[in-house]
């Protein structure tokens, strides 16, 4: 029974901490859950990937295909109130700016100014995925999204398995160090990320008549990550929690690029 409430704290912790909705209204879990919303980040994928799906589907209806992909993407950056988009820019301000010393780069990050660095990142990644979706058709790229988005993220949750965090929770921005998840936990991350990349293919399959490169579309993600974890070893010596939100969008982004190929 405890294991279960355990369980529903941090699912719960993970809803809150990853978006901006009001759940901490019906029920505010303790603090040490927030050490484990890693555990369900693909999870709050399918929420906020339903959601951007969803309105990009709908407003295709009804108003031009190009304004329908800027109003979904709008969605997603209210739901998250943009916590990867400011860890992406916090991420390249901090490795573009902070050279080749280790306690510079994490004080850029930290710092909540934005810099050159991270307008310029920002701005490629939004062109970057404005075209991809905007390449596809509103029905292609709505379920891409359902698919990318918590598949990303299990990609991209990897990385606190891999890496130490480079900081303390008391110099951390949220005063929490995430808990490496247990086997368990893993392939509870695995189900969260996969269940919706299968059920992609299958759609794909039979509704479309087309099969997509699901070694390109599993491939070429997972190296960006590793490509990542490279960097960051070799830099940082571990990761911040503006990496993690820099790597599921690169991670995302990828995924993107590759339906497009």
């Amino acid at each position: 029974m405890q294991r279960l409430r355990n369980t529903f704290n941090n699912l719960w912790a993970a809803l809150i901490f990853f978006t901006r909705l009001p759940f901490w209204r019906l029920h505010e879990p303790p603090q040490q859950s927030y050490s484990h919303v890693v555990e369900w980040w693909p999870l709050c994928g399918w929420l906020t990937g339903g959601v951007m799906a969803a309105v990009l589907y709908g407003a295709s209806l009804v108003m031009p295909y190009s304004i329908a992909v800027i109003l979904a993407i709008l969605s997603r950056l209210l739901i998250t109130g943009a916590l990867h988009e400011d860890g992406l820019a916090d991420f390249f301000d901090g490795f573009g700016g902070g050279g080749t010393d280790r306690e510079r780069i994490l004080a850029i990050m930290k710092d909540s100014r934005i810099g050159t660095y991270g307008v310029i990142s920002l701005i490629v990644y939004f062109l970057l995925l404005f075209a991809a979706l905007s390449y596809m058709s509103p029905m292609q790229a709505a379920l891409t999204i359902l698919m990318a988005d918590p598949f990303a993220k299990m990609i991209s949750a990897q990385m606190i398995l891999m890496l130490p965090y480079a900081r303390t929770a008391d110099t951390a921005k949220n005063r929490t160090v995430y808990q490496r998840p247990g086997i368990v936990a893993c392939i509870l991350l695995a189900v969260q990320g996969l269940i919706p990349l299968a059920a992609y293919m299958l759609v794909s399959v039979f509704y479309f008549g087309v099969i997509p490169s699901l070694s390109l579309i599993i491939f070429v993600p997972s190296l960006t990550m590793y490509a990542l974890y490279y960097y960051l070893h070799r830099r940082l010596g571990g990761y911040t929690g503006d990496c993690c939100g820099a790597a599921f969008l690169m991670v995302e982004l990828a995924v993107y690029l590759c339906m497009v190929i």
